[in-house]
Protein backbone atom coordinates (compact mmCIF):
# COMPACT_ATOMS: atom_id res chain seq x y z
CA UNK A 1 0.00 0.00 0.00
CA UNK A 2 1.41 3.45 -0.54
CA UNK A 3 2.18 5.82 2.05
CA UNK A 4 0.49 8.30 0.50
CA UNK A 5 -2.84 6.47 1.05
CA UNK A 6 -2.71 7.35 4.73
CA UNK A 7 -4.90 10.19 5.11
CA UNK A 8 -3.65 13.44 7.09
CA UNK A 9 -2.93 13.70 10.59
CA UNK A 10 -5.80 15.87 12.01
CA UNK A 11 -5.85 17.81 15.43
CA UNK A 12 -2.22 16.66 16.97
CA UNK A 13 -0.81 18.78 19.48
CA UNK A 14 2.29 20.73 18.18
CA UNK A 15 3.72 23.83 18.95
CA UNK A 16 5.47 25.99 16.91
CA UNK A 17 7.98 27.50 19.53
CA UNK A 18 9.00 24.08 20.85
CA UNK A 19 12.41 24.42 22.32
CA UNK A 20 15.34 22.23 20.23
CA UNK A 21 15.91 18.82 21.57
CA UNK A 22 19.89 17.66 22.56
CA UNK A 23 20.90 15.71 19.69
CA UNK A 24 22.48 13.62 22.21
CA UNK A 25 19.10 12.44 23.32
CA UNK A 26 17.83 10.66 20.34
CA UNK A 27 20.96 8.70 19.88
CA UNK A 28 20.60 7.70 23.35
CA UNK A 29 17.03 6.91 23.41
CA UNK A 30 17.27 5.01 20.00
CA UNK A 31 20.22 3.05 21.67
CA UNK A 32 17.64 1.78 24.39
CA UNK A 33 14.48 1.20 21.89
CA UNK A 34 15.28 -2.48 22.07
CA UNK A 35 15.04 -2.92 25.77
CA UNK A 36 12.22 -0.37 26.32
CA UNK A 37 10.27 -1.96 23.59
CA UNK A 38 10.74 -5.48 25.42
CA UNK A 39 9.48 -3.52 28.78
CA UNK A 40 6.18 -1.76 27.21
CA UNK A 41 5.68 -5.39 25.35
CA UNK A 42 5.17 -7.33 28.24
CA UNK A 43 3.37 -4.57 30.32
CA UNK A 44 1.01 -4.32 26.80
CA UNK A 45 0.44 -8.27 27.60
CA UNK A 46 -0.44 -7.94 31.09
CA UNK A 47 -2.95 -4.95 31.09
CA UNK A 48 -4.76 -6.19 27.74
CA UNK A 49 -6.33 -9.61 27.28
CA UNK A 50 -6.48 -9.91 23.83
CA UNK A 51 -2.15 -9.41 23.67
CA UNK A 52 -1.67 -11.97 26.14
CA UNK A 53 -1.08 -14.69 23.43
CA UNK A 54 2.01 -16.36 22.40
CA UNK A 55 4.68 -14.10 21.02
CA UNK A 56 4.49 -15.96 17.59
CA UNK A 57 0.88 -15.54 16.87
CA UNK A 58 -0.64 -13.00 14.76
CA UNK A 59 -1.54 -10.25 17.48
CA UNK A 60 1.92 -11.42 18.72
CA UNK A 61 3.83 -10.18 16.08
CA UNK A 62 1.58 -7.20 15.51
CA UNK A 63 2.00 -6.17 18.83
CA UNK A 64 6.14 -6.44 18.03
CA UNK A 65 6.08 -4.48 15.60
CA UNK A 66 3.81 -1.99 16.28
CA UNK A 67 5.61 -0.95 19.50
CA UNK A 68 8.93 -1.23 17.81
CA UNK A 69 7.66 1.20 14.85
CA UNK A 70 5.49 3.70 17.43
CA UNK A 71 9.06 4.01 19.96
CA UNK A 72 11.02 4.56 16.24
CA UNK A 73 8.30 7.38 15.60
CA UNK A 74 9.00 8.79 18.58
CA UNK A 75 12.77 8.81 18.29
CA UNK A 76 12.78 10.33 14.75
CA UNK A 77 10.28 13.22 15.78
CA UNK A 78 12.95 14.12 18.24
CA UNK A 79 16.33 13.27 15.61
CA UNK A 80 14.10 15.55 12.82
CA UNK A 81 11.24 17.59 13.83
CA UNK A 82 9.89 17.93 10.19
CA UNK A 83 10.05 14.06 10.14
CA UNK A 84 6.16 13.37 9.11
CA UNK A 85 6.73 9.42 9.77
CA UNK A 86 4.80 8.70 6.74
CA UNK A 87 6.02 5.20 6.46
CA UNK A 88 4.90 4.34 10.03
CA UNK A 89 2.07 5.64 9.77
CA UNK A 90 1.34 3.43 6.93
CA UNK A 91 1.98 0.86 8.99
CA UNK A 92 -0.48 1.49 11.87
CA UNK A 93 -3.08 2.32 8.89
CA UNK A 94 -1.96 -1.60 7.91
CA UNK A 95 -2.87 -2.55 10.95
CA UNK A 96 -5.80 -1.11 11.78
CA UNK A 97 -6.71 -2.77 8.19
CA UNK A 98 -6.00 -6.04 9.58
CA UNK A 99 -8.19 -5.99 12.73
CA UNK A 100 -10.79 -4.83 10.74
CA UNK A 101 -10.61 -7.54 7.84
CA UNK A 102 -10.52 -10.36 10.98
CA UNK A 103 -13.50 -8.85 12.13
CA UNK A 104 -11.91 -7.75 15.34
CA UNK A 105 -12.96 -4.56 17.18
CA UNK A 106 -10.52 -1.84 17.41
CA UNK A 107 -10.75 -1.16 20.83
CA UNK A 108 -8.32 -4.06 21.94
CA UNK A 109 -5.52 -2.16 19.35
CA UNK A 110 -6.48 1.18 21.11
CA UNK A 111 -6.10 0.46 24.03
CA UNK A 112 -2.58 -1.30 23.50
CA UNK A 113 -1.51 2.13 22.23
CA UNK A 114 -2.76 4.52 25.51
CA UNK A 115 -0.77 1.14 27.70
CA UNK A 116 2.22 1.44 25.77
CA UNK A 117 2.84 5.20 25.10
CA UNK A 118 1.81 6.23 28.86
CA UNK A 119 4.33 3.36 30.10
CA UNK A 120 6.99 4.09 26.97
CA UNK A 121 7.07 8.15 28.28
CA UNK A 122 7.17 6.70 31.49
CA UNK A 123 10.58 4.72 30.41
CA UNK A 124 11.88 7.57 28.17
CA UNK A 125 11.01 10.39 30.26
CA UNK A 126 13.09 8.57 33.25
CA UNK A 127 16.52 8.75 30.85
CA UNK A 128 15.43 12.63 29.96
CA UNK A 129 15.59 13.25 33.50
CA UNK A 130 18.89 11.79 34.30
CA UNK A 131 20.11 14.35 31.70
CA UNK A 132 19.35 17.03 33.57
CA UNK A 133 17.36 18.42 30.83
CA UNK A 134 15.37 21.54 31.45
CA UNK A 135 11.42 21.18 32.88
CA UNK A 136 10.46 22.52 29.30
CA UNK A 137 12.33 20.53 27.18
CA UNK A 138 10.73 17.61 29.57
CA UNK A 139 7.62 19.04 28.76
CA UNK A 140 7.93 18.97 25.53
CA UNK A 141 9.08 15.32 25.19
CA UNK A 142 5.76 14.80 26.68
CA UNK A 143 3.95 16.25 24.03
CA UNK A 144 6.05 14.70 21.50
CA UNK A 145 4.98 11.67 22.99
CA UNK A 146 1.36 12.53 22.85
CA UNK A 147 1.35 13.32 19.72
CA UNK A 148 3.38 10.29 18.46
CA UNK A 149 0.35 8.42 19.88
CA UNK A 150 -1.79 10.16 18.39
CA UNK A 151 -0.64 10.09 15.08
CA UNK A 152 -0.19 6.13 15.10
CA UNK A 153 -3.92 5.86 16.84
CA UNK A 154 -5.64 8.10 13.97
CA UNK A 155 -3.78 6.17 10.95
CA UNK A 156 -4.97 2.67 12.84
CA UNK A 157 -8.47 3.91 12.91
CA UNK A 158 -8.22 5.35 9.56
CA UNK A 159 -7.05 2.23 7.94
CA UNK A 160 -9.77 -0.12 10.33
CA UNK A 161 -12.62 2.31 8.54
CA UNK A 162 -11.02 1.69 5.20
CA UNK A 163 -11.17 -2.15 6.08
CA UNK A 164 -14.86 -1.86 7.31
CA UNK A 165 -16.71 0.08 4.41
CA UNK A 166 -14.74 -1.91 1.98
CA UNK A 167 -15.91 -5.28 3.77
CA UNK A 168 -19.50 -3.90 3.65
CA UNK A 169 -19.45 -3.53 0.48
CA UNK A 170 -17.73 -7.06 -0.14
CA UNK A 171 -20.24 -8.88 1.97
CA UNK A 172 -23.29 -6.76 0.40
CA UNK A 173 -21.85 -8.20 -3.19
CA UNK A 174 -21.63 -11.53 -1.58
CA UNK A 175 -25.91 -11.08 -0.08
CA UNK A 176 -26.65 -10.22 -3.57
CA UNK A 177 -25.37 -12.87 -5.39
CA UNK A 178 -26.54 -15.41 -2.61
CA UNK A 179 -29.89 -13.65 -3.16
CA UNK A 180 -29.84 -14.17 -6.82
CA UNK A 181 -28.76 -18.05 -6.16
CA UNK A 182 -32.04 -18.48 -4.46
CA UNK A 183 -33.95 -16.73 -6.48
CA UNK A 184 -33.09 -18.08 -9.99
CA UNK A 185 -35.36 -20.83 -11.60
CA UNK A 186 -34.68 -24.26 -11.32
CA UNK A 187 -33.61 -26.06 -8.51
CA UNK A 188 -30.95 -24.88 -6.00
CA UNK A 189 -28.80 -27.34 -4.15
CA UNK A 190 -28.37 -27.20 -0.38
CA UNK A 191 -24.76 -27.05 -0.23
CA UNK A 192 -24.28 -24.05 -2.87
CA UNK A 193 -26.24 -22.07 -0.44
CA UNK A 194 -24.05 -23.40 2.37
CA UNK A 195 -20.87 -22.41 0.56
CA UNK A 196 -22.29 -18.37 -0.27
CA UNK A 197 -23.96 -18.04 2.54
CA UNK A 198 -21.04 -18.85 4.73
CA UNK A 199 -19.32 -16.01 2.79
CA UNK A 200 -22.19 -13.63 3.21
CA UNK A 201 -22.01 -14.34 6.95
CA UNK A 202 -26.58 -14.78 6.61
CA UNK A 203 -27.27 -18.22 8.92
CA UNK A 204 -28.92 -20.58 6.19
CA UNK A 205 -32.88 -20.59 7.81
CA UNK A 206 -35.04 -23.90 7.50
CA UNK A 207 -37.78 -21.71 5.43
CA UNK A 208 -38.07 -18.63 3.90
CA UNK A 209 -40.15 -15.85 2.57
CA UNK A 210 -39.92 -13.31 -0.30
CA UNK A 211 -41.79 -10.00 -0.42
CA UNK A 212 -42.12 -8.44 -3.86
CA UNK A 213 -42.44 -4.49 -3.16
CA UNK A 214 -44.66 -2.12 -5.33
CA UNK A 215 -42.49 0.68 -6.75
CA UNK A 216 -41.92 3.40 -4.06
CA UNK A 217 -44.46 6.40 -3.87
CA UNK A 218 -41.16 8.57 -3.27
CA UNK A 219 -38.43 7.83 -5.69
CA UNK A 220 -35.39 9.34 -2.65
CA UNK A 221 -36.88 6.44 -0.75
CA UNK A 222 -36.76 3.71 -3.75
CA UNK A 223 -33.06 2.92 -2.48
CA UNK A 224 -33.37 2.70 1.07
CA UNK A 225 -33.74 -1.06 2.07
CA UNK A 226 -36.20 -1.71 4.90
CA UNK A 227 -34.73 -2.37 8.13
CA UNK A 228 -35.16 -6.29 8.70
CA UNK A 229 -32.75 -8.06 10.61
CA UNK A 230 -31.17 -11.37 8.21
CA UNK A 231 -33.32 -10.29 5.40
CA UNK A 232 -31.16 -10.00 1.85
CA UNK A 233 -32.33 -7.21 0.04
CA UNK A 234 -32.25 -5.68 -3.47
CA UNK A 235 -34.24 -2.84 -4.10
CA UNK A 236 -32.71 -2.70 -7.65
CA UNK A 237 -34.87 -5.12 -8.98
CA UNK A 238 -38.46 -5.06 -10.89
CA UNK A 239 -40.01 -5.36 -8.59
CA UNK A 240 -37.66 -4.59 -5.57
CA UNK A 241 -37.74 -7.95 -3.13
CA UNK A 242 -36.78 -9.18 -0.05
CA UNK A 243 -36.32 -12.44 1.32
CA UNK A 244 -37.00 -12.64 5.14
CA UNK A 245 -35.42 -15.98 6.99
CA UNK A 246 -37.91 -17.77 9.12
CA UNK A 247 -41.13 -15.83 8.47
CA UNK A 248 -43.44 -17.55 10.76
CA UNK A 249 -40.86 -17.12 13.77
CA UNK A 250 -39.36 -14.66 15.54
CA UNK A 251 -37.24 -14.17 13.00
CA UNK A 252 -39.64 -12.62 10.70
CA UNK A 253 -40.80 -9.05 11.08
CA UNK A 254 -42.51 -9.78 14.61
CA UNK A 255 -45.39 -11.38 13.45
CA UNK A 256 -45.10 -11.22 9.41
CA UNK A 257 -47.12 -8.56 7.90
CA UNK A 258 -48.08 -7.30 11.01
CA UNK A 259 -48.38 -3.50 11.81
CA UNK A 260 -44.25 -2.89 12.43
CA UNK A 261 -44.03 -4.24 9.02
CA UNK A 262 -46.76 -2.22 7.39
CA UNK A 263 -45.24 1.03 9.09
CA UNK A 264 -41.62 0.40 7.44
CA UNK A 265 -43.13 0.52 4.24
CA UNK A 266 -44.34 3.91 4.28
CA UNK A 267 -47.88 3.45 2.50
CA UNK A 268 -46.07 0.71 -0.42
CA UNK A 269 -48.38 -2.06 -1.30
CA UNK A 270 -46.59 -5.30 -0.51
CA UNK A 271 -46.90 -8.87 -1.58
CA UNK A 272 -45.68 -11.83 1.26
CA UNK A 273 -45.28 -15.13 -0.52
CA UNK A 274 -46.33 -18.36 1.02
CA UNK A 275 -43.42 -19.52 3.57
CA UNK A 276 -41.11 -22.46 1.55
CA UNK A 277 -37.50 -24.16 1.91
CA UNK A 278 -35.13 -22.30 1.49
CA UNK A 279 -34.18 -23.90 -1.60
CA UNK A 280 -37.68 -23.23 -2.64
CA UNK A 281 -37.54 -19.36 -2.05
CA UNK A 282 -38.13 -18.88 -6.23
CA UNK A 283 -41.51 -20.34 -5.86
CA UNK A 284 -42.24 -17.59 -3.02
CA UNK A 285 -40.95 -15.30 -5.36
CA UNK A 286 -42.98 -15.69 -8.42
CA UNK A 287 -46.09 -16.06 -6.41
CA UNK A 288 -45.56 -12.50 -4.37
CA UNK A 289 -44.97 -11.14 -7.68
CA UNK A 290 -48.25 -12.28 -9.19
CA UNK A 291 -49.84 -10.79 -6.18
CA UNK A 292 -48.51 -7.83 -6.85
CA UNK A 293 -49.55 -7.41 -10.24
CA UNK A 294 -53.36 -8.58 -9.57
CA UNK A 295 -52.89 -5.94 -6.61
CA UNK A 296 -52.32 -3.42 -9.55
CA UNK A 297 -55.03 -4.46 -11.35
CA UNK A 298 -57.42 -4.32 -8.21
CA UNK A 299 -57.88 -8.25 -8.49
CA UNK A 300 -56.34 -8.30 -4.92
CA UNK A 301 -56.50 -5.13 -2.78
CA UNK A 302 -54.66 -2.84 -3.81
CA UNK A 303 -52.59 -1.15 -0.53
CA UNK A 304 -51.80 -2.60 2.24
CA UNK A 305 -49.66 -5.81 2.64
CA UNK A 306 -51.28 -9.06 0.71
CA UNK A 307 -49.90 -12.17 1.90
CA UNK A 308 -50.28 -14.77 -0.74
CA UNK A 309 -51.83 -17.29 1.65
CA UNK A 310 -54.30 -16.06 2.36
CA UNK A 311 -55.10 -15.49 -1.45
CA UNK A 312 -54.20 -19.05 -3.49
CA UNK A 313 -57.38 -19.80 -4.94
CA UNK A 314 -56.85 -16.70 -6.60
CA UNK A 315 -52.92 -17.06 -7.02
CA UNK A 316 -54.54 -20.20 -8.43
CA UNK A 317 -57.20 -18.95 -10.95
CA UNK A 318 -55.29 -16.69 -12.18
CA UNK A 319 -51.92 -18.96 -12.92
CA UNK A 320 -52.93 -19.26 -16.62
CA UNK A 321 -55.13 -16.12 -17.46
CA UNK A 322 -55.43 -17.26 -21.34
CA UNK A 323 -56.62 -20.63 -19.74
CA UNK A 324 -58.77 -18.68 -17.78
CA UNK A 325 -60.43 -16.25 -20.13
CA UNK A 326 -61.27 -19.53 -22.50
CA UNK A 327 -62.86 -21.14 -19.38
CA UNK A 328 -65.43 -17.74 -19.08
CA UNK A 329 -66.03 -17.46 -22.66
CA UNK A 330 -67.16 -20.86 -22.69
CA UNK A 331 -69.39 -21.83 -20.07
CA UNK A 332 -70.35 -18.23 -19.23
CA UNK A 333 -71.67 -17.69 -23.18
CA UNK A 334 -75.39 -18.42 -22.40
CA UNK A 335 -75.14 -14.83 -20.06
CA UNK A 336 -74.30 -13.09 -23.19
CA UNK A 337 -77.22 -13.34 -24.61
CA UNK A 338 -79.09 -11.23 -21.83
CA UNK A 339 -78.33 -7.12 -21.43
CA UNK A 340 -75.41 -5.88 -19.59
CA UNK A 341 -77.08 -5.09 -16.61
CA UNK A 342 -79.42 -7.85 -15.86
CA UNK A 343 -76.16 -10.29 -16.99
CA UNK A 344 -74.43 -8.45 -13.82
CA UNK A 345 -77.63 -9.44 -11.59
CA UNK A 346 -77.90 -12.80 -12.89
CA UNK A 347 -74.40 -13.70 -12.38
CA UNK A 348 -74.25 -12.10 -9.13
CA UNK A 349 -77.14 -14.41 -8.08
CA UNK A 350 -75.95 -17.70 -10.39
CA UNK A 351 -72.45 -17.43 -7.71
CA UNK A 352 -74.08 -17.12 -4.60
CA UNK A 353 -76.61 -19.68 -5.12
CA UNK A 354 -73.86 -21.84 -6.05
CA UNK A 355 -71.65 -21.30 -3.24
CA UNK A 356 -74.44 -21.58 -0.89
CA UNK A 357 -75.79 -25.15 -1.88
CA UNK A 358 -78.92 -23.91 -3.83
CA UNK A 359 -80.48 -22.74 -0.85
CA UNK A 360 -82.31 -19.74 -1.91
CA UNK A 361 -82.72 -17.90 1.70
CA UNK A 362 -79.10 -17.58 2.22
CA UNK A 363 -78.88 -16.34 -1.41
CA UNK A 364 -81.40 -13.60 -0.34
CA UNK A 365 -79.45 -12.73 2.67
CA UNK A 366 -76.52 -12.71 1.18
CA UNK A 367 -77.63 -10.11 -2.07
CA UNK A 368 -80.01 -8.26 0.51
CA UNK A 369 -82.49 -9.05 -2.14
CA UNK A 370 -85.98 -10.73 -1.07
CA UNK A 371 -86.44 -14.28 -1.74
CA UNK A 372 -88.82 -14.10 -4.62
CA UNK A 373 -86.34 -12.07 -6.67
CA UNK A 374 -83.81 -15.06 -6.10
CA UNK A 375 -86.35 -17.13 -7.63
CA UNK A 376 -87.53 -14.97 -10.22
CA UNK A 377 -83.97 -14.59 -11.32
CA UNK A 378 -83.65 -18.43 -11.19
CA UNK A 379 -85.90 -19.28 -13.24
CA UNK A 380 -84.15 -17.04 -15.48
CA UNK A 381 -81.10 -18.49 -15.45
CA UNK A 382 -83.11 -22.42 -15.69
CA UNK A 383 -84.11 -20.99 -19.29
CA UNK A 384 -80.35 -19.84 -20.43
CA UNK A 385 -78.63 -22.82 -18.85
CA UNK A 386 -81.22 -25.26 -18.82
CA UNK A 387 -79.77 -28.83 -17.47
CA UNK A 388 -76.56 -27.41 -16.68
CA UNK A 389 -76.83 -25.91 -13.75
CA UNK A 390 -77.52 -29.11 -12.17
CA UNK A 391 -74.44 -30.76 -13.55
CA UNK A 392 -71.57 -30.95 -11.17
CA UNK A 393 -68.89 -30.83 -13.64
CA UNK A 394 -70.35 -27.63 -15.01
CA UNK A 395 -71.00 -26.04 -11.76
CA UNK A 396 -67.59 -26.84 -11.25
CA UNK A 397 -66.65 -25.07 -14.24
CA UNK A 398 -69.32 -21.65 -13.61
CA UNK A 399 -67.70 -21.62 -9.64
CA UNK A 400 -64.03 -20.87 -11.21
CA UNK A 401 -65.33 -19.03 -14.07
CA UNK A 402 -67.80 -16.61 -11.62
CA UNK A 403 -65.66 -16.18 -8.92
CA UNK A 404 -62.64 -14.86 -11.49
CA UNK A 405 -64.73 -12.39 -13.04
CA UNK A 406 -66.31 -11.08 -9.80
CA UNK A 407 -63.15 -10.57 -8.51
CA UNK A 408 -62.65 -7.83 -11.91
CA UNK A 409 -65.46 -6.18 -11.07
CA UNK A 410 -65.03 -3.53 -8.27
CA UNK A 411 -67.03 -3.51 -4.95
CA UNK A 412 -69.78 -1.83 -4.48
Amino acid sequence: MSVMAVPAQHGVPERPGMPPMPPELAKLLRAQLAAVADQVEEEVRRQVPEYARPADGPYGRNLRAGVVQALTLFVDHIADPRDDGGAIAATYYELGRGEALEGRSLDALQSALRVGGLHAWRLMGQTAEELGLDSTVVAALGELAFRTVHEVAEAAAAGYAEAQLRSSDELERRRRRLLDLLLEDGPVALEAVQDLAHGARWPVPRTVAVVALAAAPDRREEDRPLAAAGALVDMESRPPRMLVPDPDGSGGFGGFGGRAFTLALRGRPAAIGPTVAVTDAAQSLHLATRALGLMGRGVLPRQGVVRCADHLSTLLLYGDEPLLERLEARVLAPLDTVSAGQRDRLAETLLAWLLSGSNVPDVATRLHIHPQTVRYRLRQLEKLFSDALHDPETRLDLILALRAESLRTPQK
